[in-house]
Formats: C-alpha cells, structure tokens, sequence
C-alpha cells in the first residue's frame, strides 16, 4: 500500500523486516520442538538461538539468483548460524514456513481492525447518547418520510459495528492457524505433535488438516469481513455526505485551520474526508473478489493465489485500518446542526406528519380508505402549491375537523409524539443483549 494510506503499527505488520521476522520465529519454534524431542543437539540449539538473524536486502539480493524467496531468506540465515544450520527447515516445505507466518501477520492485523472499530463504536455511542433525542427528518428514497433523531441513527450505526465486531471475531479465530504437516499436508517428516507444540509456541493452533499449504477459504473469510466492514463505514460516510450538502447543511466534517477547500472558490468547505473513506473501500471490496477467486486451486496446491496475496491481503488490511481511523477523526470532530435539522423537518408545512393525521382519522370511526383519500388529497395539493400549508388545509377541511376530538390536530403535528420510545431503542441498541445480533 502506498504511504499515503499506511498508518504506522498496521503497516509494520505487513513490513518486509516484519514477514521475515515471522519466518524466522516459525524455523525457531520447530528447531525448538525438535531440540525437546532430541533431535536437535544442545549446542546446536544455543548457536541458532544466538546467531539465527537476516538481512532484508542481502535476501533480495540471494532472490534474484534463487527465484525463490524462501530459500534467499533460508540461505541468509544459514549463513549467520553457521554449520548448526543445516537443522533449520527439517523436514519442512516452504508453505509450513510461510502460510503459518502468514497467519499470524492475519491474526495482528485483525487484533489492531478490531481495535480501530472499538475506538470508533466508542465515538458513534457518544454522538447516540448525545443526540438521543435531537430531532431531524427521516428520508425514505431521499423524500421527508417521519420524524427520526440523529440520536437513533447512530444507535442504528453502533449496532452494525458491533455485527462486524462478531464477523472480524470469527475470521480471526479461523486463521488463527498454521500447519507443518509437509509438502501435501501427511507429515511425511515432522508429526502432529511436534506441530501442536510449534505452533502453540506461535499463539496458533494446528489446522485440522493441510494440503501443502492453509485452505484459502479461511483467508478469504478475513477478507470479506474486512469488505464488509469497509462498506458499512462507506455508508454512514455517505450518509454524512448527503447531510452536508449546501441544501441541507445538519452536519459539517471537520474543517481545519488553513484548510483549503478549492483552488478556484475560496468559500468551499467539502466533505473530502467522508469522500476519501467512501473511495477506499471501493478497492477493498475489490480485493474480496480477488481473496474468493484464491480458494480455488489445482490439487493439494498451485501458486497462483501467492502473487495475488501480496497485493490483496496488505491492502484490505491497512486501508481497513486507515478508512476506520480517518472516519473515527471525523465522528470525533462533527459539527451537528439541530436547528437546521429542525427547520428542515418543517419544510413541507407538515406533510411529515400525514401518517398521524390518518391514524387519528382510521381511529375516530373513518374508513381507512375514505381517510386516506381525504389526508393524501390535501397532501398532494400542499406538495403543488403552499401556502396554504397541508395543516391549514387539513384545519379548514370540515369533514376532518367534524371527525376528530378537540386538540386531536394539535397532538398529529407534535413531533415530540414520536419520541415515546427513544430511550428504549436507545437502550436496547446500546445496553441490551441483542447487541450485534
């Protein structure tokens, strides 16, 4: 991934110094298992212990003759350790070393995304609380619709990033493996046990069975949690886009100190931040299709999902970290409008509230019908023409005013009737035991 995008600690995962620093602890932890078994001499093992290293470029420089970085990075090591070095990859094929190292580069990457979602479901539960019961107008297919509050929809937020808490959860307790088991995976040379022990050495557990290399389901699953992580953070960043048009203005990213928002128009001030996260996860979406098309292979294995894996797996990985990281800074730093909410709500002179006047009506005796031809007449003259305003249509209409209870009117257009059950969603969304359900 370029720079640009790459924060420090996840980009430190996907490192070339990091990658062959996994490799390196994989050949440790088997050396280690074999020398408790005897099958390593003693002082064998102290000179690997102490001497095992590598060098990044001395290694690029052994793969351009080698053609085959695994035994570069094999043959830098050895150098360092000297003749106890022959007991290094005993027994081992080059996809024990690298799909195990592989696994737990997956498994950090994991642990730092989940954290980064942690820190933001922290930010959106705030803004719920906060804004529980700051009223503004829910939009269905863009058109006023109901009243709603800023407050839900954040609660609506909170309870899709704690679904992807349990899908990120589960990928990570998937690849939280690695195998040992040889070139097609019947430990033809290393056994069960001496893996189990290996591995445990790693934090990982050993997959149930092997080919030569990890089934790629289990990468793929990382990758599409990520996909859907990334989308769902495209959304509400979308969401935030569309309230920040110049028409509605209830919501404004942050905008800095010496922030320029155009070179031609000086008065511009864009929601680039939401437009950049938006961006982003397009590619991660796409990297998803590349992770399925790896399940795939020829027999035990070919290496056609390798090259692909170099491309795909850091760039889910570190743009997910990035995208959560630049749109928890937004959450963190929103300008939030209640009174151009509110006036915008009452735009239309009332219509948002025709669903109320229909009830009222169905409730006093009418027909569901007749009320609904009566309240929708009004409505669409009040779209076409306004003033007079669908509530001062609705008032001079005697059929409605001979049908409803005094002050029934007065109860349809009260938006704060809407707000009855807030703090229960609220809690129930928050605090309850359906979170993420």
């Amino acid at each position: 991934m370029i720079p640009r995008y790459t924060l420090p600690e996840m980009g430190a995962v996907w490192s070339d110094e990091a990658r062959y620093r996994r490799w390196l602890d994989v050949e440790l932890a088997v050396c280690e298992a074999m020398h408790e078994d005897g099958a390593v001499p003693r002082e064998a093992m102290l000179a690997i212990r102490e001497r095992a290293s590598f060098d990044v470029a001395e290694i690029e420089e052994l793969e351009k003759t080698t053609q085959h970085d695994v035994i570069a990075f094999l043959t830098c090591v050895q150098r360092r350790v000297g003749e106890h070095g022959r007991h290094l990859h005993r027994g081992m094929t080059s996809s024990d070393v690298v799909d195990t190292a592989l696994s737990m580069a997956m498994v950090r990457g994991l642990e730092l995304v989940l954290a980064r979602v942690a820190g933001l479901s922290d930010v959106v539960a705030r803004l719920a609380r906060e804004h529980a019961r700051t009223v503004t107008i829910g939009r269905t297919h863009g058109v006023h619709a109901e009243p709603t509050t800023f407050g839900v929809k954040m609660a609506g937020w909170w309870q899709e990033l704690a679904r992807h808490r349990k899908r990120l959860e589960a990928a990570r307790a998937t690849i939280r493996v690695g195998k040992l088991s040889g070139a097609v995976g019947l430990y033809g040379s290393l056994s069960p046990e001496l893996e189990r022990r290996a591995l445990g050495r790693l934090g990982l557990d050993p997959a149930p069975i092997a080919t030569q290399i990890l089934q790629r389901d289990r990468h793929a699953e990382s990758v599409l949690a990520l996909a859907q992580l990334t989308t769902s953070v495209e959304k509400f960043a979308l969401e935030l886009r569309h309230l920040a048009r110049t028409e509605v203005r209830e919501v404004e990213e942050p905008f800095g100190q010496g922030q320029k928002g155009s070179s031609a128009m000086p008065h511009k001030r864009n929601p680039v931040l939401c437009e950049r996260v938006c961006g982003l996860a397009r590619v991660v979406r796409s990297h998803a299709l590349a992770a399925l098309e790896d399940v795939p292979l020829w027999h035990e294995r070919d290496i056609s999902h390798s090259s692909a894996e170099r491309v795909l797996l850091p760039d889910a990985f570190t743009l997910a970290d990035y995208q959560l990281d630049v749109f928890t800074g937004v959450l963190r730093g929103l300008r939030v409008f209640p009174k151009r909410m509110l006036a915008n709500l009452q735009l239309t002179g009332g219509l948002v509230f025709s669903g109320r006047v229909l009830t009222a009506l169905v409730e006093a005796g009418m027909s569901r019908e007749e009320a609904y031809r009566v309240v929708q007449s009004h409505a669409m003259a009040a779209w076409e023409e306004s003033p007079p305003s669908f509530r001062e249509r609705i008032e001079r209409d005697p059929a409605i005013g001979s049908a409803l209870p005094a002050g029934a009117l007065d109860d349809c257009f009260d938006v704060q009737s809407y707000l009855g059950h807030v703090d229960t969603i609220l809690a129930r969304a928050l605090d309850g035991t359906t979170s993420g359900r």
